[in-house]
């Protein structure tokens, strides 16, 4: 592989320009997270058009369900991908090789105790939450399926976070689109040929995944050699595992305090019917996708933070960080000049849906979010920063106060407030958040022991 080549799949984040490297390895980041949002918007879509509201409330009923999986298994993979990026940055492939093998058996027992959890807990939560029972059947037989199959999205957010780790962030992308496009095919084909309904949605789904997590694996056999532990690199060493353990609970633990945030206030949504359901799922779509730069602007913020403190490179860090949320505010400013005056055209198009309700609830609550934007892109970045400089408790403390923020939300404000309490709760957690991040991050002992 020629050098212009091996710069394109593998930047140095360690040297040369910060904004282009950076920006070199978050862009196909983003066109990831595009595609990832691809499997779940492309449900919305053809479930709302094909099998109508009742099956479109389904998913939304156990959409925060959905989140909590896929956001412990995208935080652990990138807990793990953090620690590997510091042994790449340092040079030291023994250890690097050490910190794979580690990774493969940790994320295995991860996953059987997540399937195994999952069996027991999923249709007693749907019920705990309010699920409306003309939908509950079509709600579980969806994540019941999901849950049963984790362990082919845990499998591709390790081998992907891996590959990540030492820079390329070029070739998940490629398997993503691959899969993304087969995700599209097959709910065309299980939901309107075969008749499967929304049962068929999440076999596309695994399916998909699994094509990912397979075709990834297949280049890092062939191409990534420095991956690739042998049989002395699986001797359990307490300290590697329990720095992995530590970092990827870490990262896992916050992402499913977020979205256990995001069940408990499921419950106060559903409790305003199926319309609204609808409405709020569809929003979260566009949500979900507009944010994908800040998301993954974030996630590029943690490797290269990672791998320049292996490096030793500490003011590189602090460039990287203040170029990173400047990224991040100039993308929150665009998207609060455009989707408020689409917001209503976008919901149309997610949900297929003319019902006024849908309409007008799903284009309020997308419109506010837009200026919280700029809070939202400095939280990523100094958290997942704050992560790749190795803290592992303190970042926790900003999904800690999302948590308590959206208890409060739905014991308190929500039963006076209404369909408004909803749409003013993430915003105003996330102001509390970040003050909360940017406040540590500049106490960290790090920068303390350069001054």
């Amino acid at each position: 592989m020629n050098q212009r080549i091996q710069q394109f799949f593998r930047p140095d984040l360690t040297s040369g320009h910060i904004f282009s490297s950076l920006l070199a390895f978050a862009v196909p980041l983003m066109f990831s997270q595009l595609f990832q949002q691809l499997y779940n918007t492309t449900d919305t879509i053809i479930i709302g058009h094909y099998l109508g509201e009742h099956s479109l409330a389904s998913i939304g009923a156990c959409a925060s369900i959905y989140e909590l999986l896929v956001g412990f298994g995208t935080g652990f993979g990138n807990g793990l991908g953090i620690v590997a990026a510091r042994a790449y940055g340092a040079c030291d492939v023994q250890q690097l090789k050490k910190i794979v093998a580690a990774s493969f058996i940790i994320t295995s027992c991860i996953t059987i105790f997540i399937m195994l959890t999952g069996q027991i807990a999923l249709k007693p939560l749907l019920q705990l939450l309010g699920t409306p029972k003309e939908i509950i059947d079509q709600a579980y037989s969806y994540i019941h399926l999901i849950s049963i199959f984790c362990g082919v999205l845990f499998s591709y957010n390790l081998l992907s976070g891996l590959l990540r780790a030492i820079g390329n962030s070029v070739m998940p992308l490629i398997f993503l689109v691959i899969s993304s496009l087969l995700n599209i095919g097959l709910d065309i084909l299980l939901i309107t040929q075969l008749g499967l309904g929304i049962r068929g949605t999440a076999i596309a789904t695994v399916l998909a995944q699994g094509i990912s997590a397979i075709l990834c694996f297949a280049y890092i056999l062939k191409n990534t050699t420095i991956l690739i532990p042998q049989k002395k690199h699986f001797k359990i060493e307490g300290s590697i595992y329990r720095n992995l353990i530590g970092q990827g609970l870490s990262m896992a633990l916050m992402s499913a305090l977020v979205s256990s945030g995001s069940v408990i206030l499921q419950s106060s949504i559903n409790g305003f019917g199926t319309l609204v359901l609808a409405g709020h799922i569809s929003a979260r779509k566009i949500f979900a996708i507009s944010i994908i730069p800040l998301l993954m602007m974030g996630t590029a913020s943690a490797t290269f933070v990672s791998q320049n403190l292996g490096a030793g490179h500490i003011d590189r860090v602090k460039k990287g960080v203040i170029i990173a949320d400047f990224l991040c505010i100039c993308w929150a400013i665009l998207c609060c000049a455009t989707i408020p005056f689409a917001s209503r055209t976008l919901i149309q198009a997610v949900s297929d849906s003319s019902n006024p309700e849908v309409l007008a609830y799903g284009s309020k609550y997308i419109t506010f979010m837009q200026p919280f934007y700029l809070a939202l892109g400095v939280l990523f970045v100094t958290r997942n920063s704050l992560q790749g400089l190795g803290s592992k408790i303190l970042p926790l403390f900003s999904s800690i106060i999302e948590l308590v923020g959206k208890i409060l939300f739905t014991l308190f404000i929500i039963p006076y407030t209404g369909k408004w309490g909803i749409i003013m709760c993430e915003p105003l957690i996330w102001v509390a958040m970040t003050i909360q991040l940017v406040w540590v991050y500049f106490r960290h002992p790090v920068f303390k022991s350069q001054n």
